[in-house]
């Protein structure tokens, strides 16, 4: 893992198309803002552990209630049901 010390307004720059600016640090957190092309998905790590949780969980469900009923379960949680 490389390290970093960047202060507000300061950037790194990552491969040709990926610029990370320190916008602001306050006592609560640091804003980040990333400037990429369109078509590269940029995630929250937390969405991301979350989703694999509930695939997960639907690849174990499946193997319990059948791969029908597994998708529409996974389908009712994705939609709040």
């Amino acid at each position: 893992m490389l390290v970093l010390t960047r202060r507000a307004n300061e950037s790194i720059r990552i491969g040709d198309d990926i610029t990370v600016t320190i916008l602001a640090v306050t006592p609560g957190g640091v804003r980040v803002g990333i400037d990429a092309p369109r078509d590269r998905r940029i995630n929250r790590m937390e969405t991301v552990v979350a989703v694999g949780d509930e695939n997960q969980d639907a690849v174990q469900a499946s193997a319990g209630e059948g791969a029908e009923a597994a998708l529409l379960n996974a389908l009712g949680r994705a939609r709040g049901a």
